[in-house]
């Protein structure tokens, strides 16, 4: 018979015994000084959250993809940082992907036994195609999904690189991971209600893992998001806003260079700071990777 006693997501939480005779106002200030912790807990798995990006940026380069496969919270987690980088970053739909135990239908409602799975995984898996090239992330605040495990034997099989993020000491999935991942956050304010604490420490890993692999693919230049998809007005005002923070250059002149870009905001952003044409700018660009930072000091030091 599966036990979860040992699970630090399953202990009771000391400071919350008293939940249910608090009023609304104290209950929150509970979750509050709860939630207050996360951020320490992460703290000591940045080297493998490091090491997760370096197998991601390597994915990438290689015509991989960033996968990441959960169950429940963990899932739906995954398939929201997943969908999130497209209009963020402006890179494929194809490029991060987030599956889950019982398909996107699932993302609304729970699929029984999906999550008891491990065949179910690996037919996911080979539907989207897995490979030696990807890195694939699996998700899994226990530490034990069979879903999960079932993923990254798969993987592992195949000689893709794997991620492993959980929420306790000595995770299952930790076994099968290259970078193994635990933010030990502790007992939930309501015992072995996962989504909180837990998802929460879920959430910020996978924040850093997506926002570093972008960063470090060129999709950043400074601090400022290079590669938005000018899809609508709000977004066209994002990248003229973008592009004037970036150069220095009014909005009118900034306007100028966007429009000979072709609302291209990489190009316009080495046109302003660079002082050449677009045509320059783009081969430049794709000669350095699409790097920014790179692509203005190769033409900075040409021009001297």
């Amino acid at each position: 018979m599966l036990s979860l006693d040992s699970l630090d997501t399953e202990r009771r939480n000391i400071n919350t015994m008293n939940l249910d005779e608090l009023s609304a106002v104290e209950i929150i200030e509970k979750i509050n000084q709860e939630d207050e912790k996360i951020a320490d807990c992460v703290k000591p798995s940045i080297p493998e959250i490091g090491k997760a990006v370096e197998f991601a940026v390597e994915s990438i380069k290689r015509g991989g993809r960033l996968i990441y496969i959960g169950a429940g919270t963990s899932g739906r987690l995954g398939i929201l940082d997943a969908s999130e980088c497209p209009p963020t970053y402006g890179v494929p739909f194809d490029m991060v992907i987030g599956i889950m135990a019982g398909g996107d239908k699932a993302m609304r409602k729970a699929v029984e036994g999906a999550e008891d799975s491990k065949e179910l995984a690996v037919n996911d898996l080979k539907e989207l195609e897995l490979s030696e090239k990807d890195t694939l992330v699996g998700l899994a605040a226990s530490g034990r999904t069979p879903y999960v495990i079932g993923g990254l034997e798969y993987a592992k099989s195949l000689g893709a690189k794997t991620v492993a993020v959980s929420c306790v000491r000595n995770a299952k999935i930790s076994e099968l991971a290259d970078a193994p991942i635990e933010v030990v956050v502790g007992a939930e304010a309501v015992t072995g209600s996962t989504r909180m604490k837990a998802g929460t420490a879920q959430k910020m890993v996978l924040n850093m893992i997506s926002t570093t692999t972008m960063v470090k693919i060129g999709k950043v230049y400074q601090n400022l998001m290079v590669d938005v998809a000018t899809t609508n007005e709000k977004l066209r005002v994002r990248a003229l806003n973008i592009v004037s923070e970036a150069t220095g250059i009014d909005k009118e002149n900034s306007k100028k260079l966007l429009e000979e870009s072709g609302y291209d905001v990489k190009v316009a952003i080495v046109m302003g700071l660079a002082g050449v044409d677009a045509l320059k700018a783009r081969k430049t660009l794709s000669d350095n990777e699409l790097n920014v930072s790179a692509t203005i000091k190769k033409l900075l030091k040409t021009n001297k």
